[in-house]
């Protein structure tokens, strides 16, 4: 079975000029090494295939795959990780994760608040700013959190995300107006324990593969975890399995968020939890990091034991299915 790997590629876009910040997501020229390794000891024939662009020039020249393993962030716009899905389903070729009406939900974190509140499901109240003049009608109580609506990595996220007043509010509500040309997502301020929750499969065959606190060293930016707490998470974080009450709860919880919103194959759902302790989701990930060693979900999966193949082996046993079989000999097309 041929497998396509479409992807993003940090150092190709600083090479063409774009910076740190716009390529944050982008993929490491190990973690496509570690994937087409791990596939290939799995069995499967890889061909690179590389961003949207160069995806849409192979589909022109009648090149097709089995199917295709997707990790493209893409540059531009709110849906951008829609993209690589949309054309290969224009194209009717199957790939892994979730499809461009999921990617593009999650992508925008206050659309995807709104259909969790519909879903029944626990998550902060929270306002959309769309102009620096939404920070003064904004009718929420302080502390608050503020970030971009359509980042991942934790683009935008720093220690000044949590404000406490209206004039910190509209100042950094601002700065990221100005900084991200998007609208803002601003929700009361959750000042328990952060979890994120790995999750294989899709529908009523996704099951959980554990839950891990991220707990921020002394030195580390304060009140979440950061796009700098990120970026150097070897040194600022540590990353903990869960006590089993708050794994239970956790992953219960995740597991009703991943189904409800239809996401496929693996991801993750990030948690975190109120003064008293209740847990609320913070955001869903169908297109996780895959680096073997600085994504979550990796990491999450080695500290429950499992490795990097079984990892990826698991994300094709479930996307596989979606392969069309052909016809029996006979059969009416």
């Amino acid at each position: 079975m041929l497998v396509g790997l479409t992807y993003d590629l940090r150092a190709d876009y600083l090479a063409a000029g774009y910076g740190e910040d716009e390529t944050a997501e982008f993929a490491r020229p190990d973690t496509i090494d570690a994937i087409e390794r791990a596939l290939r000891q799995l069995g499967y024939r890889t061909q690179r295939i590389g961003s949207v662009r160069r995806l849409a020039e192979a589909l022109s020249a009648g090149r097709r795959w089995d199917i295709v393993f997707n990790i493209a962030e893409g540059l531009r716009g709110i849906g951008r990780e829609s993209q690589v899905p949309a054309l290969l389903d224009a194209y009717d070729v199957p790939y892994t994760f979730s499809d461009p009406v999921v990617t593009g939900l999650t992508l925008h974190k206050g659309l995807t608040k709104h259909v969790l509140r519909d879903l029944g499901l626990p998550t902060a109240d929270f306002g959309v700013i769309e102009t620096a003049a939404d920070a003064d009608r904004l009718d929420l109580p302080y502390p608050l959190f503020v970030k971009p609506i359509a980042e991942g990595t934790a683009k935008g996220i720093s220690a000044r995300s949590r404000v406490n007043n209206p004039a910190e509010l509209r100042d950094q509500c601002r700065h990221l107006l100005e900084t991200y040309q998007q609208p803002v997502l601003a929700e009361v301020f959750l000042s328990g324990r952060e979890v994120t929750v790995g999750i294989t499969g899709t529908g009523d065959q996704a099951r959980t593969i554990g839950t891990l606190e991220i707990v921020l060293l002394p030195q580390a930016e304060g009140n979440a975890y950061t796009y700098v707490n990120k970026e150097r998470c070897e040194d600022l974080c540590k990353y903990v399995l869960a006590d089993a009450d708050t794994a239970v709860r956790a992953e219960e919880l995740a597991l009703r968020t991943w189904r409800g919103l239809g996401c496929r194959d693996a991801g993750r759902v990030d948690l975190r939890a109120d003064a008293r302790g209740d847990l609320h989701v913070l955001e869903v990930n169908p297109l996780p990091g895959m680096h073997p060693g600085h994504s979550d979900l990796p990491i999450l999966s080695a500290a429950v034991g499992m490795t990097y193949v079984e990892l990826i082996g698991r994300i094709m046993d479930s996307a596989t299915v979606r392969i069309p079989r052909p016809a029996f000999p006979g059969a009416r097309s």
